[in-house]
């Protein structure tokens, strides 16, 4: 009699994609087609294996806040790829800074406003965490002075 190998099996990450277009759509109850017009339009990239598109949970989390700013921000699909050019998505979506931190599926396509060396991954990586820290702490002297002016 043989022994068998015992499996051991591991949880699925949240970026590792699993869910067809089909099932995709129906845990966000929408029409396929509108997942295809997502891709179309650049606000997300499914992995391809083939003609087969599949999704990821961070995918799956990230198409939810773009329906949710389309539905209830009233923000248009262009209007939404413009604005990710600009600012990271939690900022778009007003998220939490709790929201934000534990949020593994946010999107920061924004180009670096900062001056950086074209061409410098490193040089653009930097520049994008001084344009994030820049703009925290704007944020929070924008909070300061809604406070004072509250009293």
């Amino acid at each position: 009699m043989k022994s068998r190998k015992k499996v051991e099996v591991q949880p699925i990450k949240a970026e590792t994609p699993v869910y067809s277009i089909g099932v995709a759509a129906q845990i966000l109850n929408v029409h396929p087609r509108t997942l295809r017009i997502y891709e179309d339009e650049g606000l997300i990239k499914p992995i391809r294996k083939g003609s087969r598109r599949y999704f990821s949970q961070n995918d799956i989390t990230w198409i939810g806040c773009i329906r949710s700013m389309i539905h209830e921000e009233g923000i248009s699909i262009p209007g939404i790829r413009k604005l990710l050019r600009y600012a990271p998505c939690w900022e778009i979506a007003n998220c939490s800074r709790e929201v934000c931190e534990s949020c593994t599926a946010s999107v920061d396509v924004a180009v670096p406003r900062s001056l950086r060396l074209a061409g410098d991954p490193e040089g653009e990586r930097r520049a994008k965490q001084r344009d994030i820290e820049l703009r925290a702490r704007k944020n929070e002297g924008q909070d300061v002075d809604s406070k004072r002016s509250s009293r």
